[in-house]
């Protein structure tokens, strides 16, 4: 019989993987508080230091991605730092209004228009909104994979091993 401390890492782990794909939800923190509520409560008696520290350590990575990768992929389009700023706070309103589309759609419009007025480059401005776009959907892909690697990892170290 599954224990209440299993069903609620559990529920956090499952959680990670649709917040992953649900903007504003801090999935890897869920991953890592699944993760922390296991062993908690049930100790190294069936998940090893070892396994804790692998899966804790992709759950950080799963935030690290989560807060980043939408900045790295603006700069690595050639955006600047006040332009990824600005249009990080834009998609976040829009996406609170219109939601999932808003964020993209606010992403790529800042982008494109304020490195547009900053260097007056069609190609780059658009090249850097693109770069943008795309990033914020790869690094959603990725959190969505690495958190479902977690849970799937947690399950059978669980109920498998």
């Amino acid at each position: 019989m599954v224990d209440a401390v299993t069903l609620v890492a559990i529920v956090l782990l499952v959680g990670a993987i649709v917040g992953a794909a649900v903007p504003m939800v801090p999935s890897g923190l869920l991953s890592l508080a699944g993760l922390g509520v296991y062993w908690w409560g049930a100790g190294t008696a069936e998940l090893s230091v070892l396994t804790f520290v692998v899966l804790a350590f992709l759950a950080l990575v799963t935030a690290l991605i989560e807060f980043f990768g939408g900045s790295i992929a603006a700069r690595a389009g050639g955006a600047s730092w006040i332009t990824t700023a600005a249009a990080a706070v834009v998609g976040i309103v829009l996406m609170v209004v219109t939601g999932p589309i808003g964020l993209l759609v606010g992403l790529f419009g800042t982008v494109f228009v304020l490195e547009f007025v900053r260097d007056g480059e069609l190609e780059g401005s658009t090249r850097s909104a693109v770069y943008t776009t795309i990033g914020v959907l790869a690094s959603t892909a990725v959190q969505v994979l690495l958190t479902a690697a977690i849970l799937f990892g947690f399950v059978v170290v669980v109920f498998v091993l």
